[in-house]
């Protein structure tokens, strides 16, 4: 089936900004609070938005990536703990219909997410192993047993979980294959530990959850070297739609501080002086090159074009949002670092995008070698 591109009267993105409008007033509380945004998922749920990118033949809308990178953009600039969730349900109901799980399970877990909003999102990162695609094997197990299989371990920075129907555990198998297990949150053997107090990105729930002979479905089991990178760019652009999003929350705080400071010994608001609006230039400049880098690149994997420079363009997209948002400090001095303001805020959350996977020095070396020709971009990284 052909997904239809991104237009600008596409109407998901627009009632993803009218939400996120409100979730800009809302956001700054449960990020103090360290809560699970509780609110702006159920208002999520409410618009239709969390069955967006589930295939039409389960009901779902069958967006594409664009119009998926437009919704993530608007809901980051609301609330990016929010955004953060609906990244990895986007990614995952978009994409899970073509993997090798059995289509029970993928119908189980996407009618879900269509008919009653259920959340999903992969556990793979542990305290000794630490990401997956830097190598090594799970110390989380998974034991067969009669009625299917067992599982065992912790796992780190779970995103969203205590919202979480479906968990997506990274394990491996007693003759030492790896894989995917789905594992339903709500089991016997399931525990969640409040552990996630971070600088940025606070309402994530990105807590540990503990799996003590916890239940699950065998989704895709395979020899380790058989495992390679995630090829379809969804995480990658829609983290680049993100933080691009969270740059702009910056970016439109500091145009309403430039157009209302008035300094006395000047007369007049900041923003009537050259190189304030020169300051502000460089900032929307940024956005600008993110926006059509995301626009640009997610019509091809619409389109069925490979994209293996995603990770490339994650980091770019990422940094650009940084830089935008040290920009907006810089021009508003202290108001910028006053807890009463949301731009301490905007800087903590967006710091957050060089913590995603890949980051900085795996996607440099890749593409080092690439260069170099020892391997194609788009393979596994180290």
């Amino acid at each position: 089936m052909l997904i239809s591109p991104f237009t600008p009267d596409s109407p998901e993105p627009r009632r993803a900004a009218r939400l996120a409008d409100d979730f800009l007033l809302s956001a700054a509380e449960d990020d103090a609070a360290g809560r699970f945004p509780h609110a702006h998922i159920r208002a999520l749920r409410e618009a239709g938005l969390l069955g967006l990118t589930a295939p039409a033949r389960f009901g779902g809308g069958g967006a594409g990536l664009a119009i998926a990178a437009e919704v993530i953009r608007e809901v980051g600039r609301g609330d990016p703990a929010a955004a953060l969730i609906l990244v990895m349900q986007y990614a995952h109901i978009a994409t899970l219909h073509r993997t090798r799980w059995d289509p029970a399970l993928v119908e189980m877990v996407v009618t879900g997410a269509v008919q009653r909003g259920e959340l999903i999102n992969a556990l793979r990162v542990e305290p000794d192993l630490g990401t997956p695609l830097r190598g090594g094997l799970p110390q989380t197990t998974a034991r067969r047993v009669a009625d299917g299989w067992r599982l065992s371990g912790r796992k780190i920075y779970s995103t969203g979980s205590e919202g979480l129907t479906w968990g997506i555990v990274w394990a491996r198998t007693e003759d030492d294959h790896v894989g995917q297990f789905l594992v339903p949150m709500s089991a016997a053997g399931v525990r969640i530990e409040r552990s996630w107090d971070t600088l940025g990105l606070r309402a994530s729930s990105s807590h540990d959850v503990i799996l003590d002979d916890a239940p699950g479905y065998a989704a895709d089991i395979r020899r380790p070297e058989d495992w390679g990178a995630d090829g379809s760019g969804w995480i990658a652009l829609l983290l680049a739609a993100l933080y691009t999003g969270v740059a702009e929350a910056g970016r439109d705080w500091i145009a309403g501080f430039l157009r209302t400071r008035v300094p006395a010994n000047l007369g007049k608001p900041l923003a009537e002086l050259p190189r304030m609006q020169e300051a502000l230039g460089a900032i929307e400049e940024r956005l600008v090159v993110n926006r059509r880098l995301i626009r640009s690149a997610a019509a091809e994997v619409d389109a069925g074009v490979p994209l293996p420079e995603a990770a490339i363009l994650k980091h770019v997209a990422t940094e650009n949002a940084i830089a935008a948002v040290e920009q907006a400090l810089k021009l508003a001095g202290n108001h910028a670092i006053a807890r009463r303001n949301p731009l301490e805020r905007h800087y903590r959350d967006v710091l957050c995008g060089r913590i995603h996977s890949p980051q900085e020095d795996s996607v440099r070396i890749t593409a080092g070698r690439a260069a170099l020709g020892f391997q194609t971009i788009g393979k596994d990284t180290p």
